[in-house]
């Protein structure tokens, strides 16, 4: 079969375009007559539509008769939501088959104006600065219609229903366009204002609305700012600084916080020293007099002392009796430039009164501190200086008082009237009062007045030096080679309390009244003028080791002749450099010894008896003789007494009865009193090991019973650890045996065994007897027992 091509068929049926307007009342609506098909069938055609409005959302809007192909509009409809709606129509015939294709209905929506404008905003706001030239734009207004735009119904037209009397805005009536109509637009005459504008559709026939268009007028600086008066009076204590005089006030028409606003204040004439300095109060604007800090001056100041640590210079402070009133001259303007449209100011000129008030002021010291210069030991009463201070209210009458404030040394005496300055001790070097030389006092000066003021001066008082010390040799003694060229020098010293220059370079030399010395002896400088400056011996280093001591100078001892060994005083004159010099001779004490190979002292001996201590030979023999004669007198002593304690003892053995054995007594045992010897052994105690353990154990004399009772028995400790059994066992031994007095302890202390070689003292004890006593013996005793001889003797 051949393929055959696209044909093209007729449509049988075409339904052209039904339009419909809105909101249409009368409901139901005929809009199609019939829908016919060309293909009628003899038991008739059935038709039926599909569709948005029919079987799809919004639903029921349009029907059909089915037999008659007519269709009906059942509801209002609205172009704003649905402008068009397109169906489709269907032929069928009574066994539901399609006769044909089916066809395209399309029903158009007209439109009414059912829609007013709307403005996008109610309110619309806009800014133009103050003085604006006409057909400045400000703002634009827009409003919107719902209604077909291609339509009149949509067409609108924009106007100012109210502006206010002054018509200085106009409006685009196509665009909504705002702008200024006219010129003169003040900010202080009116700074906002309020439109009612119009949009109307139908071009501007048809239905309207309404919106509020604000416009606010920014401030420019036309308008200087002027004093509210021309004169100001204000008052001020005298001495003052940093503290705030008064206010000036002043008015601007111009925005409140703004540049064109804000004032600034300049002090034109009346204060040449610059006391015054004016700043501006950000908050109501007005201008605020104060006085200027003291030391805070500004530049261009043009009086005043200076200071090196402040660049400007140093201002005093107000001060009634120099100057009691100051008039002023201050101009104000603003931060930001006037417009050159802005009208002068008359008032930017004032005139400010400050009246200085006297107050009491704290005396003053011209010269603080003081400074003076006292000789060192100057007497008690010396006049030294008049310190006093002044009052600077000269027109007040006032007297003033001084007394010390400080005076650590208690040195000084002070006329409260005069202010004069005594000595009350002398003040002498070196004293822990002073610092660096010089004595620091503090004095005070009070006024009399209601209350009264006060003021401290200081005064500075150097002590100068005085030559009253002579230089004192260091050392005193040493020690040296006889030999000369082989160690015979000796490195000499001298200090002086004074301070330079009444200290060294010192002078020594041997003493002129022994001119002999100087066939033996001889003294060189070795440092000071003209010298290295070194001298001295430094810590841990040998005699001639020098260190830096400038000072203290020095000298050499040196031997001119081979000296015999021994002991040496040469006497030596020491003189300062000061004025007038001071001298003094002293002893030095040298000890020639035995010289080495070396140059160094070969035997000590002699040089260890007299080094440091400064004696002579014959000292030497006379302290040598008493020691030894004082060892014989003791010896003397021990002596005697070992003979009367020999004599005594012998007198107590012709009256025992009984045998002595030659040991210690061990009375501290509390055993069996003179004759327990051979109590607890207290070395079996300390030293177990060196008992054997099977030895027999001690038996005790002083026990009342028979010695062959178990606690006379026991096995002593092998160990210091059996110590304490060892003692337990006696106790528990003691404790149950029945055949004795019941015993607190192991030790028997009231058993003394069975006799003594001392007859009893007891008086209880001679009373029981009828033995006459014997007390001749007692005055053999020593003149401590002679009150007893002659009472019983």
């Amino acid at each position: 079969r051949q393929h055959e091509g696209p044909r093209r068929v007729k449509r049988a049926w075409v339904i052209p375009p039904i339009s419909v307007s809105e909101n249409h009342k009368r409901i139901p609506h005929l809009l199609v007559q019939q829908i016919k098909s060309d293909k009628q069938q003899p038991g008739g055609v059935i038709y039926s539509i599909k569709g948005p409005g029919v079987d799809e959302e919004p639903l029921g809007i349009f029907s059909i008769d089915k037999f008659s192909g007519k269709v009906f509009l059942n509801a209002m409809l609205d172009r704003e939501e649905n402008d068009r709606y397109r169906l489709r129509a269907f032929a069928l015939d009574l066994g539901g088959v399609t006769l044909e294709d089916p066809t395209d209905l399309e029903i158009i929506v007209v439109d009414q104006n059912d829609n007013r404008p709307l403005f996008r905003q109610d309110v619309f706001t806009g800014h133009v600065v103050e003085g604006a030239e006409p057909g400045t734009c400000v703002m634009t207004v827009d409003a919107t219609d719902a209604d077909d735009p291609d339509t009149d119904n949509a067409a609108l037209r924009y106007s100012i229903l109210d502006q206010g009397a002054a018509g200085m805005f106009s409006i685009n009536a196509t665009t909504g366009e705002i702008c200024t109509a006219r010129p003169g637009l003040d900010r202080e005459t009116m700074g906002v204002y309020n439109l009612t504008v119009q949009a109307a559709d139908m071009s501007g026939d048809g239905l309207t609305t309404t919106a509020m268009a604000v416009i606010y007028l920014e401030d420019i600086n036309d308008n200087p700012p002027e004093f509210t008066k021309e004169e100001f009076s204000m008052e001020v204590e005298e001495q003052a600084a940093g503290v705030e005089v008064g206010k000036v006030f002043v008015h601007d028409k111009d925005l409140a916080g703004s540049s064109g606003w804000l004032a600034k204040f300049t002090i034109l004439e009346g204060d040449p020293e610059g006391a015054f300095t004016i700043r501006t109060d950000p908050h109501t604007n007005d201008g605020v007099l104060s006085v200027v800090k003291v030391g805070t001056g500004q530049p261009g100041d043009t009086w005043g002392s200076h200071d090196s640590a402040d660049p400007w210079p140093l201002l005093q402070p107000l001060d009634h009796e120099v100057r009691d009133r100051f008039e002023l001259t201050l101009s104000v303007q603003n931060e930001q430039p006037l417009e050159p449209t802005a009208p002068p100011s008359p008032r930017a000129l004032a005139t400010v009164r400050v009246h200085v008030r006297d107050v009491n002021e704290a005396p003053v010291f011209r010269e603080n501190p003081r400074r003076i210069s006292v000789l060192e030991g100057t007497p008690p009463g010396t006049p030294i200086t008049t310190y006093t201070a002044s009052d600077p209210d000269t027109h007040q009458i006032q007297t003033l008082t001084y007394a010390l404030l400080y005076d650590p040394a208690d040195w000084l005496q002070l006329d409260p009237h005069a202010g004069t300055v005594r000595t009350k001790r002398e003040l002498l070097h070196p004293s822990a009062f002073l610092q660096g030389g010089w004595y620091i006092a503090l004095v005070l000066a009070r006024d009399d007045a209601e209350p009264p003021l006060s003021a401290t001066g200081t005064l500075s008082i150097e002590i100068l030096e005085v030559n009253d010390h002579a230089p004192q040799l260091q050392p005193l003694s040493g020690e040296l080679c006889g030999r000369p060229g082989r160690g015979g020098n000796l490195l000499l010293g001298a200090t002086d309390e004074d301070r330079p220059p009444h200290g060294a370079p010192f002078h020594f030399q041997l003493s002129p009244q022994h001119p002999q010395l100087a066939r033996n002896w001889s003294i060189t400088r070795f440092n000071g003028e003209g010298q290295s400056g070194w001298g001295g011996c430094c810590t841990g280093g040998s005699p001639l080791t020098l260190c830096p001591t400038p000072a203290v100078t020095h000298a050499v001892l040196a031997v001119l002749a081979e000296l015999p060994e021994g002991p040496y005083s040469l006497p030596l004159l020491l003189r300062d450099s000061g004025t007038p010099p001071r001298e003094q001779q002293q002893l030095l004490n040298v000890s020639v010894c035995h010289c080495g190979r070396d140059g160094t002292c070969q035997d000590g001996i002699l040089a260890a008896a007299t080094a440091g201590a400064g004696i002579t030979f014959g000292a030497l023999l006379i302290i040598l003789g008493s020691t030894i004669l004082l060892l014989v007198l003791v010896g003397l002593g021990a002596a005697r007494v070992r003979g009367r304690r020999r004599a005594l003892r012998k007198g107590l053995l012709e009256r025992s009865r009984d045998d002595m054995r030659d040991n210690i007594l061990n009375y501290d045992e509390q055993g069996g009193g003179e004759e327990d010897q051979d109590a607890y052994d207290i070395n079996q105690l300390r030293h177990p090991e060196l008992f054997s353990a099977r030895a027999k154990p001690p038996v005790r004399r002083d026990a009342p019973l028979s010695s062959g009772t178990p606690s006379a028995r026991r096995r002593l400790p092998n160990s210091p650890s059996d110590i304490e059994d060892f003692i337990n066992e006696g106790l528990e031994a003691a404790d149950s045996d029945p055949s004795v007095p019941p015993y607190d302890t192991a030790l028997i202390y009231d058993y003394e065994g069975s006799g003594s070689v001392a007859s009893p003292l007891s008086s209880i004890v001679s009373s029981l007897t009828d033995e006459d006593q014997d007390y001749d013996y007692l005055s053999e005793w020593g003149p401590r027992f002679r009150r007893l001889a002659d009472l019983y003797g």
